[in-house]
């Protein structure tokens, strides 16, 4: 604990509030909230906690927070911050599950269509389904059922849905707006429980065509009431009403939380979704949280009732949600939320051996890596290696790995712009300085360990520009591979000593990662240079034809073989004027003629 943080500790107040925690770079990496600030935020720095929450205080050099008036607003403001500075260490729900929706559009004539994306245009949507095939296969009954307007835009005259009874034709006939609203209604009322009514009427039709010996038109209705109870059967776990509803069921086990939550529509339960995730506050407080994070990008979406357990605070959540909250304490809704508990047990005791095998392989790996290092805990590496053929066309890579795990996002490609020839050290200190100028200029976050793909030459170019053009230190090491192009070794310290690492350790194998990572990188980006300055020379010196032309060429024949391979009409007709696409052709022809030559 620094002496910033032991005064500001001092001084903080008896109130609710939220505190936001930073590390050395002034990141926020932690939202939280408490009732009491001054209990809360100390509680952090005294005492002892488990691994992940010692982590989580190691990083932080500095610490805000912000008064509110009471619990409710405390939890209300931290959703709203957690979800603006996307803290590392907060829950942070990223679903990858994209249900899809069924939709009535706002339109004269609407239209019925699948959706994943839910908008604020007072259209109609029904669901979520569990997946698309459902949420077709109800469309696909719905449009027989109801003959709403299908194309997107109005045609000149009637299609093939008309002839099939499944559109009136709107574009051709003039149909009152009663008759489209009526069966909106009708729709309505059938995704929400209503479709037996309209099996009894569709079975009335069927006996009177039948009566009247219209085979065809009573067997039309008989498939019908077929498709209708084929969609709509029940599944075993209902509700003896219809009402949607959310429920949700929680478990804690070793700082982790598991939080299952059944969604259940007309009656039904038709999906769950699981997330497991650290926890560094009070249960019920973070499974608050949870809940707000959980319906803020969908708050226009939520269910008629939301069934939480008997220990959470029922007022907080009604404060986030404008719904019916509910803690049911007997009968078949009690049952459903120890059932969605009892699974939340059931998932974290299976996942959580995973869940500490992955920790071990990333985090873990990190911070033994750091121990063997006898430098403070990696948890940004920045990896570089060069890569040209022949020294033509020279680049370099950047890959970021944050707590054991590549950050995509982070990359960074460099063409070698003042270096001529295969010179990987003169290459290695331009790429260095112009990445750490920027970070000084820019402001950006230092890494904690630069690593080098390469031996003592490369490391000591990097060391010369961090030392003595930019004044950094910033602790670098260097990836050795052996003769087989494999991680055999990590080069670190004043005379750049072998630091013994076993073999089948998770931190050998981090490094191993880095190293892979970083080289296919710099290799794939290379390759992608080349093939490109090989296309583009191929084509220099051709009049008519410019860069924008050139990669339009590219992009309708994919490669120079099939442009060469072109006639001079084919070439025109990609959208070359005539004289240009004759001069590629005698061009790259004329090319071919003298290759055979010196052949």
């Amino acid at each position: 604990m620094n002496e910033r943080i032991k005064n500001k500790l001092a001084l903080l107040p008896d109130q609710p509030g939220c505190y936001l925690m930073k590390d050395k770079n002034g990141t926020i990496i932690y939202v939280g909230k408490a009732k009491v600030l001054k209990n809360r935020v100390r509680s952090y720095f005294t005492g002892s906690h488990d691994t992940k929450t010692e982590r989580l205080v190691s990083e932080i050099e500095d610490f805000e927070y912000i008064v509110t008036e009471s619990n409710i607003e405390a939890l209300l403001l931290e959703i709203n911050l957690i979800h603006k500075n996307n803290p590392k260490y907060n829950i942070m729900l990223k679903d990858d599950k994209s249900y899809p929706f069924i939709k009535i559009t706002n339109e004269d004539y609407p239209r019925l269509l699948i959706t994943r994306k839910v908008s604020k245009d007072k259209a109609l949507y029904f669901g979520p389904y569990p997946d698309v095939g459902a949420a077709n296969e109800t469309k696909r009954l719905l449009d027989r059922l109801f003959p709403l307007r299908k194309c997107r835009v109005l045609p000149k005259e009637v299609c093939l849905y008309y002839h099939m009874g499944q559109c009136l034709a709107p574009c051709v006939f003039d149909i009152p707006k009663s008759t489209y609203t009526k069966m909106v209604a009708e729709i309505k009322s059938f995704l929400n429980g209503g479709h037996p009514v309209i099996q009894e009427e569709i079975q009335r039709k069927m006996n009177e065509a039948a009566e009247n010996m219209e085979f065809e038109k009573a067997a039309e209705y008989r498939d019908q009431i077929k498709a209708i109870e084929t969609v709509m059967t029940r599944q075993k776990m209902t509700s003896a009403d219809l009402v949607d509803r959310d429920v949700f069921g929680y478990a804690v086990d070793k700082g982790w939380m598991c939080v299952q939550v059944f969604f259940i529509r007309q009656g039904k339960l038709i999906e769950r979704d699981v997330s497991i995730f650290p926890f560094y506050n009070e249960e019920e407080e973070d499974f608050l949280t949870f809940i707000g994070q959980f319906y803020q990008e969908n708050e226009h979406f939520i269910p008629r009732e939301v069934l939480i357990p008997d220990n959470i605070d029922v007022a907080s959540v009604e404060a986030m949600l404008s719904t019916k909250v509910l803690q049911p304490q007997r009968g078949e809704k009690k049952k459903l939320v120890k059932l969605a508990g009892k699974n939340a047990t059931v998932a974290l005791q299976e996942k959580f051996d995973l869940i500490v095998r992955k920790q071990e392989r990333t985090i873990g790996a990190v911070e033994k890596l750091g121990n063997a290092m006898n430098i403070p805990t990696p948890i940004r590496i920045e990896a570089f290696d060069n890569s040209n053929i022949m020294g033509t066309d020279p680049v370099s890579a950047m890959v970021v790995f944050i707590d054991g795990r590549p950050d995509k996002k982070e990359y960074r490609k460099y063409k070698i712009k003042t270096v001529k020839g295969p010179d990987d050290y003169a290459s290695m200190r331009e790429v260095i300085y112009r990445r750490y100028s920027r970070v000084l200029k820019e402001n950006l976050p230092f890494p904690d360990l630069i690593l080098i793909d390469g031996g003592k030459g490369q490391i000591d170019a990097a060391k010369e520009v961090l030392d003595n053009q930019l004044g950094l230190d910033i602790p670098i090491a260097g990836l050795a591979k052996n003769d087989k192009h494999k991680t055999s070794e990590l080069l670190f310290g004043p005379h750049l000593d072998v630091v013994p690492l076993e073999r089948n350790s998770q931190e050998f194998f981090l490094l191993q990662r880095i190293q892979d990572e970083v080289h296919r990188f710099a290799i794939t980006f290379h390759r992608q240079l080349r093939s490109k300055n090989s296309f583009a020379s191929r084509l220099d010196d051709i009049e008519g034809l410019g860069p924008k032309r050139k990669k339009e060429l590219l992009k309708q024949f994919k490669s120079l073989k099939y442009i060469t391979a072109a006639s001079i009409e084919e070439l025109n007709a990609s959208g070359l004027p005539k004289n240009v696409a004759k001069n590629v052709y005698d061009h790259l022809h004329q090319k071919e003629s003298d290759s055979e030559e010196t052949t």
